[in-house]
């Protein structure tokens, strides 16, 4: 099965195919195996996860999940999600009301050549060189997802010694209520 299509269009925000999931969990071993075991086992695809610990309360963490929702009915995931013991809490941000973050970082091959011009690239994406050196330069774009897509296709014309992106990120947005599954 191969992932969606990264999504291409001009908002903030994710398509409304995709929904991110926070789940809160307990931070205990093992939790995040049994959260891809369950996926694996029923065949849902995830698009993005994230995990960290749960602001200051070290018991837990929280999972940021980005589900195709075309693929499987929301209903299902959650429902799948909420029988996990050490699920606490699941939140469906919609779209609408979730700010969305990302982190890509790539280091470009460059040269005498292209350097200028990746310097601009760089600059016009609010981009940050975090390291360089004769032959090389790594970026880190903290952004949204849309604002990553774009840095990762006007990078396309360099030659790209090694590219990562970390996944969404997403709080709700203030004064907009996040709808519950």
């Amino acid at each position: 099965m191969t992932p969606p299509e990264p999504y291409l269009g001009v908002t903030d925000h994710t398509p409304i195919r995709l929904h991110i999931l926070s789940v809160l969990v307990e931070n205990k071993p093992g939790v995040l195996a049994r959260i891809a075991g369950l996926f694996a086992r029923r065949g849902f695809n995830i698009y993005s996860l994230a995990v960290a610990p749960a602001e200051s309360d070290a018991r837990f963490s929280r999972v940021t999940i980005v589900v195709d929702a075309e693929s499987t009915p929301l209903e299902q995931i959650v429902g799948q999600l909420d029988k996990l013991v050490n699920v606490v809490a699941i939140t469906d941000l919609a779209p609408k009301n979730a700010v969305e973050r990302e982190l890509l970082l790539a280091t470009i091959k460059t040269d005498v050549d292209n350097r200028t011009t990746l310097l601009d690239v760089i600059a016009n994406a609010g981009a940050a060189i975090i390291d360089v050196d004769a032959t090389s330069v790594t970026v880190m774009l903290a952004g949204t997802p849309g604002g990553c897509d774009e840095l990762e296709r006007a990078l396309e014309s360099y030659s790209k010694l090694e590219l990562h992106r970390t996944g969404r990120v997403a709080l709700p947005r203030l004064g907009k209520v996040a709808s519950a599954p």
